[in-house]
């Protein structure tokens, strides 16, 4: 029987792959906002995420809305290249509703985060209280630490320079992330929301494996499915808490 390559099969092909409808639907709301605060700045105060509006303005609604807006073009370019170098394979193996899932939540998780950073009493928190943190750096972070889960030894080029093992590169942002939270450092980057993006992300992974019923029934439909696949070499893929999973 012919056998045709897998899309996981090799990792020096450019890029992750095509751009699918949900990443298309995420990268266009973003430039969208991104255009439409370009023509009125006042959105960005109304939609991006103050702590201290959120406790008390109960303006609820900016732990999602600070998703979309960002400062300036390298901000979003970045941001969005991002989305779609780790996004687009994650996608693919979680499917799009369990990726739109992990997506919102952990963004939205990493808004509490800040919120609940800026009522600490720390100097450093009082900075978070009164700031303005804007843009998809939470859940980038929460994609880029999953990313790091799956395929924990892919190289990741940080800078575009030196090529790092992706369970490192994440320790590794992760720590900057931490102490320029801590420091007060960074020129006003959002640490507090990466961090929150972290960890939200490594809990909400985790939490799939505290339903045993869920599980069982899960494991047994996989079984099956495989057990047709595997007579038309079809990759099987998987679902978010399959870690010790590889790529033959």
């Amino acid at each position: 029987m012919r056998r045709y390559p897998s899309p996981y099969a090799s990792s020096f092909s450019f890029g992750p792959g095509p751009i699918s409808t949900a990443l298309k639907a995420l990268i266009g709301a973003n430039v969208a906002m991104f255009f439409a605060t370009a023509f009125v700045p006042s959105l960005t105060r109304w939609l991006g995420l103050s702590p201290l509006a959120v406790l008390t303005q109960l303006r609820l609604w900016q732990l999602i809305t600070y998703m979309f807006l960002h400062g300036g073009v390298f901000h979003i370019v970045f941001n969005m290249l991002a989305l779609w170098m780790f996004g687009a394979e994650l996608e693919r193996m979680w499917g799009t509703r369990y990726f739109l899932k992990f997506y919102f939540v952990t963004g939205a998780g990493a808004g509490v985060i800040t919120v609940l950073v800026a009522v600490l009493p720390f100097a450093f928190s009082q900075q978070v209280m009164y700031s303005l943190t804007i843009g998809a750096s939470g859940a980038i972070y929460g994609l880029l630490l999953a990313y790091a889960m799956y395929f924990p030894d892919r190289p990741i080029y940080m800078y575009f320079v030196f090529a790092i093992p992706a369970k490192y590169f994440v320790l590794i942002m992760g720590a900057i992330s931490f102490f320029s939270s801590v420091s007060g450092t960074g020129g006003g980057l959002a640490h507090a929301t990466h961090l929150g993006g972290l960890l939200v992300a490594y809990l909400f992974l985790k939490s799939a494996r505290i339903h045993p019923m869920a599980e069982v029934k899960y494991r047994y439909m996989k079984w099956k499915i495989n057990r047709v696949r595997r007579k038309f070499d079809v990759y099987s893929g998987g679902r978010a808490d399959d870690y010790d999973r590889r790529v033959h």
